[in-house]
């Protein structure tokens, strides 16, 4: 079985969750700063910035409880693509040696809101970026874009254009998660989400059988909602993002829903700080990790 066949298995039917270690360009100051970085420790500009955080999501990757038994796949920004965890390639140490399935956030951000959402920023460079990735042994890939309102336009326009990129992706040989996330301060948002289920509905009904596709959405105001879409056969697996929840709080809702798992990013490395010991850093990450697992894998 080829690496590529290995990892479908498992992204289709193991027992864990997907890891978001992919905060890039805008989100990565506040990500060192509740890791206890303060700015002022990378004053020369973004490449001390990704150096101080590769720091962090390298202690993350090499920690004991990070491993395949629990954690299924990690999300990387491309910065952690191109760089080395214990002298190997980053998408390389994760599966050969942490068994732990390697996905590569590919968007540039998101554009300003119109009709109540935010699409993608446009991507000129993603077929570059697609073969450098399935090149450095990447299974797949993830792109946000976020609902803000009930608006169905909008809401059909995002859903297209994850739609549109995801068949470029699975063209390359990928499996793209597409994450039309809807915001979880949104006033309407259970209306949201059924504007956007019955959008992925319909666009489903588009892919060829050997187009393969992940979803990773907001935690639903209705418990079950997308379990509508868990079975199509072009659906690999349906994932959750934590959206501003607290760990506590979103594992409470995740734990309800019969096919979702986690892919949380904050809610995994809640209270995770430079300042720890390792053994005091290891026992944090295993709570957390213990604690998402349980959430995800249902009786």
């Amino acid at each position: 079985m080829s690496d590529f066949d290995a990892q479908l298995t498992k992204a289709t039917s193991g027992k864990g969750f997907i890891a978001a270690l992919d905060q890039s360009g805008g989100s990565t100051p506040k990500a060192l700063k509740d890791y206890g970085v303060e700015e002022t420790e990378y004053q020369t500009g973004d490449s001390s910035m990704f150096e101080k955080v590769h720091e962090m999501r390298t202690r993350i990757m090499t920690s004991p409880p990070f491993n395949g038994e629990k954690v299924l796949g990690a999300i990387l920004f491309e910065d952690t693509m191109n760089r080395s965890v214990e002298g190997k390639p980053t998408p390389e140490y994760l599966w050969e040696v942490k068994k732990v399935i390697p996905f590569l956030k590919v968007d540039k951000g998101l554009a300003d809101e119109e009709n109540g959402v935010q699409l993608m920023k446009e991507m000129p460079e993603l077929e570059e970026l697609l073969m450098k990735a399935k090149s450095r042994g990447i299974f797949g890939t993830k792109m946000r874009s976020v609902i803000n309102d009930a608006n169905q336009e909008g809401i059909r326009a995002i859903v297209k254009q994850q739609f549109d990129i995801g068949r470029q992706i699975c063209a390359a040989g990928l499996v793209p998660i597409l994450e039309p996330e809807v915001n979880i301060k949104s006033p309407n948002k259970e209306k949201c989400e059924e504007l956007l289920l019955e959008e992925c509905k319909n666009q489903l009904q588009s892919l060829r059988p050997e187009e393969k596709i992940m979803f990773k959405f907001t935690l639903p105001t209705k418990d079950n909602l997308y379990d509508a879409i868990a079975d199509n056969t072009n659906v690999v697996r349906i994932v959750a993002l934590s959206g501003g929840y607290s760990r506590d709080q979103a594992n409470e809702i995740l734990a309800r829903q019969k096919c979702m798992i986690a892919s949380f990013s904050r809610a995994l490395v809640e209270g995770l700080t430079k300042q720890l010991s390792d053994e005091e850093f290891n026992t944090m990450l295993c709570v957390a990790i213990d604690s998402i697992y349980e959430a995800s894998v249902k009786p």
